[in-house]
Parts: structure tokens; sequence; C-alpha cells
């Protein structure tokens, strides 16, 4: 069983998922270029979007599979059948936190923004707006709306989901990091000295 709490939190998650393509599609359209690299990746980069393409997917379809197959669920020592609405209702909360902190940062960040890491396709540098806040504000929201989904519908699945999506989320951040500064150079070793890569406040003294 999925209390209501679970069942909102799986809506906003698929509505978040079609503001993201339809995002991707429209800045797409605006730089005249696809924005999604992850065609490209190899390596390291290759099992980051397998690890984002799992996450998602385990996020959503799991609790669906346990639902659909009673004896999952029975063997899953996470799945709490709804009986925890207020962890529900926490769960409901982070996820509109983050689903909204994702497509703003998305937003925020015009014909900059990629899904993936390509060399020379980096774009001018964001550092306003959320982005003074964490260098990688989309990526905090996704991981909030992750997080919420496994609160409000507690699973192996969804918790894994979670997990997943940290481990890819910090293997691309690293590939990101050396591809922006290769190409901006000290611009993004200013903007890193004085941003947190997560979140939090910015740092003094920096300019």
């Amino acid at each position: 069983m999925i209390n209501w709490f679970g069942w909102a939190a799986l809506g906003l998650f698929i509505a978040y998922l079609a503001c993201f393509f339809w995002g991707n599609a429209r800045i797409s359209q605006a730089a005249g270029r696809s924005v999604w690299l992850f065609g490209t990746a190899r390596g390291r980069d290759r099992w980051a979007a397998a690890g984002f393409r799992a996450a998602f997917v385990l996020s959503f379809l799991g609790p669906i599979a346990w639902l659909a197959f009673p004896g999952l669920h029975k063997l899953d020592p996470l799945w709490t059948a709804g009986r925890f609405p207020l962890i529900g209702l926490a769960g409901v909360g982070l996820a509109c936190g983050g689903a909204l902190l994702a497509i703003v940062a998305q937003v925020s960040m015009g014909t900059s923004w990629r899904v993936g890491v390509q060399a020379g396709a980096t774009g001018d540098l964001v550092s306003s707006g959320l982005f003074r806040f964490s260098r990688n504000p989309t990526f905090v929201g996704q991981a909030a709306l992750l997080a919420g989904v496994a609160l409000a519908v507690p699973s192996a699945p969804t918790i894994l989901a979670a997990l997943l999506f940290l481990w890819s989320a910090t293997s691309q951040i690293r590939s990101e990091e050396a591809a922006l500064r290769q190409s901006l150079g000290q611009e993004y070793e200013r903007y890193a000295a004085s941003v947190p890569r997560w979140i939090g406040l910015r740092r003094m003294g920096a300019k």
C-alpha cells in the first residue's frame, strides 16, 4: 500500500521529469544545438550517466513494482505500507522543494545548461542567483527530490535510488569541474574558492 503522501511524491517526481525534459528542449532550441551530452560520455562519465538513469527509474518504478508483486515488498524490511503519514508528509515537502530548486537552477543556467560533460562544451560561467550558494544547485534539488520520494515511499528501491544518485552526481561533478577549470581557468578557480560544491554560505574574504 502507498498512502496519499506517497502518491503525491511520485506525482511530483513525474511532474519534475516533464519540466526537466521540456526545459532541455527549450534550451536546445535557444542554443541551436543539443544540450544532451550523455551520448558522448566515456569512462567514469558513462557510469555516472547510467547511474542517473538507474536512480530515476528505481525511484519511480521500484514502488510500482512492489505494488504489482506483493511478494517483493514482503521481503523488503524498509517497506512501511504507508503506516507513517507524518514521514510521508515530510517526504512530500522535501520532494516539492527539491523539484522547484532543480527547475529554477536549470532555467537560471540558460544556454549554459548541459546534461553531461564534453570537452569544449562548457558554456559561460553562471554565478548569480542560486549559484551564489551552491556550485551545483540542480544536483542539490534533484537529490532532495529523490530523498523526498524515499521518505514518502520508504523501500529498498527508493533508498537505493537516492544513494545511487549521490554517487553519480559526485562522479560527474568531478568531471565537470575539471572541464570548467580547463575551459575557464582562473575565472572558475575564483568561483570555486568562494562558493561550496553542494550548499552553504559564500566563503568570507572571497571575491
